[in-house]
């Protein structure tokens, strides 16, 4: 992955906004702006940038969280017994023989040792725990955030499907008795059929439509008033349990036929599987039947069958390690390219983006198409006016899969060598695809994203300033560089003039301000978004220089080969000719240096010195991976250093010690194959304990 850790920071900032936007939109307010497919493919973004830089991992990972937690609701809160997870994905046939794998593994079983699994559709609906004691139903709840989820018991009395009690007399062929407690858990849907005949009512009286099934049916179980939701035709299928009193059965395929025996509707297209070949034609079968299904499906749900083998297995951070999610592959469709815009970002990347002819994609509009860069326009010798083939998956945006017109004889796309922004020139270094603006703090579609790094969390940290309010005090004049930010002290009137600004709110963001002008040199030092200077470069940077002003005179040196600068710095532990290049380069700009004199002439980083003890570690690399439970990942790092360690983000042959906490992966595994020390969180307690 050829991100800086600067980068893949900020990446993952986006990642976990954007996806708490739309899970706030899709399980709270029932109005998703994207689809499943793109949905997915920000998961999936960010779950890869995390393999790649785990010590990045935040604290509001959206692979730490199911659904949304529930705002104040009228239908009332509840909290299940047992929480209500969500599964992860596979999107491939390779993928679904990883599962396979993994679950062997974890179990230890040989190949030929015998494993089932079932396999049925995966509706798109909304989720919903219905709670049976002494076989009568008590309540209802939505899945919420899996902890916590809305009352809905007086809606679903009007669900098809939802019996009041459990008659398991006039339907079981078992002779299995109904447990005290039983929660039995499903989709709650409403039919194609149903749902164009709703849209078409709503369109006639002037009221609102859905964009799909699946919102139709969530806005209709959440009405306040039960008598709506009894209009809307919805239904009710079960695909599993939670809190249960006792367990008549030992498989997952024998359970849902009890339940169905109970007289609940469960699917007809579910099976036991006996082979990964099985479970590969199954999921074929009911692809080829979506198109005839009555209700919409996003895919097929595999779980391992034994239920004693479910519990080895255990969960991960928000899914069980004995399911997963085959997904159906995104719908790919013609249409027109009819321009190509440059954006520019916070690095300087030139992104060209695809302006296309409206066209209606897996139910939503799609206008915009991401090309990627410089190669990827000549890879598919796109230019406006081309037809294309787009598909929704694999991206944050929309991507072109073909180009159907690139034989026409037409002038071939130019990409722009100059800043569309600031004029300043762009180009690639060498060895790279990315085209990048070289007019840094100068560029004004750099600058607001700049100033969004130099006060993030790892950077400077200053609680209040956060996207809006830069902007907005960018678009008054008052924010261009770093130093301005020191300066807003002198604009408290103005401030508080501004609507939405109190007293209180004004001074808090003063106060935070004032509060850095000592700040830490190395998140200074990384908050000025230098090309390749991430966090722990910035502080492996700083730990051997100790001064800002010094690392200047250093790097400026280095680009000038004045002495052994250059050697000096390539000495220190993870600093290669890359990271001295672009400080020489940034120093070499008259505009960055202007930045970086009016920012010292505003805070004074004391010299940076980390105090060390004696320790196991001293001298050492530590590599943390996993989920921390004790601690956050900056407070596990800090203590590292504090020991003497130096704490490093990925697994190499330098690597003395991995510090394991649950949901190890790769790095744990590659630890194994190199034959490292690996310990768990209570063995770094006892590591850091002892050193006093």
């Amino acid at each position: 992955m050829s991100l800086s850790e600067a980068e893949a920071a900020n990446e993952l900032m986006r990642l976990a906004r954007a996806i708490a936007k739309h899970d706030r939109l899709y399980h709270a307010q029932d109005n998703p702006e994207i689809t499943d497919q793109e949905y997915d493919a920000l998961v999936r973004r960010n779950a890869a940038l995390e393999e790649a830089f785990p010590h990045l991992i935040r604290s509001d990972s959206p692979s730490h969280k199911v659904g949304h937690e529930i705002d104040a609701s009228p239908l009332g809160k509840v909290t299940h017994e047992v929480r209500m997870m969500s599964l992860d994905n596979a999107f491939t046939d390779d993928e679904v023989v990883d599962f396979v794998g993994k679950v062997r593994r974890f179990l230890k079983l040989a190949e030929d040792q015998f494993l089932a699994f079932t396999a049925e559709d995966k509706l798109d609906g909304l989720s919903c725990a219905l709670r049976y004691e002494n076989g009568r139903l008590v309540q209802a709840a939505t899945r919420g955030d899996g902890n916590v989820g809305e009352n809905v018991t007086a809606n679903v009395a009007h669900v098809s499907g939802v019996p009041e009690s459990l008659d398991y007399a006039s339907h079981r062929q078992s002779n299995f008795a109904v447990p005290s407690v039983l929660e039995i858990r499903g989709e709650i849907f409403m039919e194609i059929a149903d749902f164009d005949e709703l849209n078409r009512s709503n369109a006639i009286y002037g009221q609102k439509t859905f964009a799909n099934p699946r919102n139709a049916a969530a806005g209709s179980l959440r009405q306040k008033d039960p008598s709506k939701t009894a209009s809307r035709g919805l239904k009710f299928m079960a695909h599993g349990w939670g809190a249960i009193s006792e367990t008549p059965t030992d498989s997952q395929y024998d359970m849902m036929r009890v339940i169905q025996d109970f007289g609940l509707k469960v699917s007809d297209l579910l099976q036991r599987v006996e082979s990964i070949e099985a479970m590969l034609s199954h999921y074929k079968e009911i692809a080829e039947k979506r198109p005839k299904l009555p209700y919409e499906i996003d895919g097929v749900v595999y779980k391992v069958d034994r239920l004693d083998y479910q519990k080895r297995l255990g969960f991960v951070a928000k899914a069980p390690r004995w399911a997963v999610a085959r997904k159906f592959p995104a719908e790919r469709v013609e249409t027109t390219l009819e321009a190509i815009d440059i954006q520019v970002g916070r690095t300087g990347k030139l992104t060209p983006v695809g302006r296309l002819a409206p066209v209606m994609v897996g139910g939503v509009t799609v206008t915009n198409v991401t090309l990627h860069n410089r190669d990827e326009i000549a890879r598919l010798g796109v230019r406006p006016g081309d037809r294309v083939v787009i598909q929704r998956a694999g991206d944050v945006i929309p991507q072109v899969v073909e180009n159907l017109t690139r034989d026409e004889d037409r002038e071939p796309y130019n990409f722009p060598d100059h800043c569309p922004e600031c004029r300043s020139e762009a180009v690639a270094e060498e060895g790279e695809v990315d085209v990048r603006c070289t007019g840094g703090l100068i560029c004004p579609a750099q600058r607001t994203q700049r100033l969004e790094h130099f006060v993030s969390r790892k950077a400077l940290d200053i609680e209040g300033l956060g996207t809006k309010t830069i902007a907005q005090f960018f678009a008054l004049g008052w924010l261009e560089s770093p130093a301005d930010i020191f300066r807003l002290k002198h604009r408290r009137e103005e401030i508080l003039a501004l609507e939405g600004w109190q007293d209180k709110s004004v001074d808090n963001l003063l106060a935070a301000v004032e509060n850095k002008r000592q700040p830490d040199a190395a998140r200074l030092l990384f908050g000025l978004g230098i090309r390749h200077v991430g966090e722990v470069t910035a502080r492996d940077l700083m730990k051997h220089i100790h001064e800002l002003p010094a690392l200047r005179r250093i790097a400026e040196e280095a680009r000038s080969e004045e002495g052994d600068a250059a050697s000096e710095l390539t000495s220190i532990d993870g600093i290669g000719p890359s990271v001295v290049e672009a400080l020489g380069d940034f120093f070499h700009e008259p505009h960055n240096v202007a930045v970086w004199d009016h920012l010292l002439n505003e805070v004074t980083p004391p010299p940076y010195v980390v105090e060390t003890l004696d320790s196991p570690v001293a001298g050492k690399t530590v590599v943390f991976t996993g989920k921390l439970e004790t601690m956050s990942r900056d407070e596990a790092k800090a203590q590292a250093e504090r020991l003497g360690a130096k704490a490093a983000g990925s697994i190499s042959a330098k690597t003395d010690l991995l510090v394991a906490g649950p949901g190890a992966g790769s790095k744990l595994k590659k630890a194994g194959e190199l034959g490292i020390e690996v310990i768990d969180e209570a063995g770094w307690a006892a590591i850091v304990a002892a050193a006093g």
